[in-house]
């Protein structure tokens, strides 16, 4: 399965607010057909950790491929495999980069890194799955540093009304002035803010990674 590039606000109303995947929200409707669509149905089981993949799939951004491969190396490492699955998506560059407000999304953030606008530790890297480390530094081409100084001030500087400034977490720094984030340790999975519950994520893939 593709990449998802269709309408942003359909997956909000279906899933709940996904900031990877946009900033905006949508407007609320207020007309009875509109309401009798998503009027609340017992859930089966299947539907309820389905719907935890998906928004865990369309927040960061990845192709279903991509998210078994991750639930695959998760459950290889020591520890719970749902925390673990959080941390390395956390630690993807386009992630990272989002995190620091050098991007208002995560598919903005891809774009930087497809385009070569970012470079770590010295280096251009044009993945944007490329996992970032503990002492790690990203910084801005030169040429680029228009593009990311927008995103700091529609983030930091003017927020809407109904949009809150953007802080960056704990485990990483910003250098606003040099356009340069630093990686200082592994997120602690109880500051990730997304709303997931990340085992039903686990379950729903369950079977397909049984050896």
């Amino acid at each position: 399965m593709s990449r998802y590039r269709g309408p942003r606000f359909k997956k909000i109303r279906r899933l709940g607010a996904l900031p990877g995947l946009t900033n905006k929200k949508p407007k609320t409707r207020n007309s009875r057909r509109t309401q009798s669509r998503f009027v609340k149905k017992k859930k089966s089981q299947y539907h309820i950790r389905l719907q935890e993949k998906q928004k865990l799939r369309f927040h960061y951004g990845l192709t279903e491929r991509q998210l078994l491969k991750y639930v695959r190396i998760a459950g290889k490492a020591k520890g719970s495999t749902g925390q673990v699955l959080l941390q390395l998506l956390e630690m993807r560059l386009d992630n990272i980069l989002f995190r620091l407000g050098m991007a208002s999304t995560i598919p903005g953030a891809r774009q930087l890194v497809n385009h070569r606008h970012v470079l770590v530790n010295g280096r251009i890297i044009d993945i944007p799955s490329y996992r970032c480390k503990p002492r790690d530094i990203i910084t801005a081409r030169e040429k680029s540093r228009a593009l990311i100084q927008n995103s700091f001030q529609n983030l930091f500087d003017l927020p809407s009304r109904k949009q809150k400034r953007k802080k960056v977490p704990y485990h990483l720094t910003l250098n606003r002035g040099q356009y340069k984030g630093l990686v200082k340790q592994i997120i602690n999975t109880k500051w990730v803010g997304l709303k997931i519950k990340e085992l039903l994520v686990v379950e729903y893939y369950s079977r397909q990674t049984k050896t």
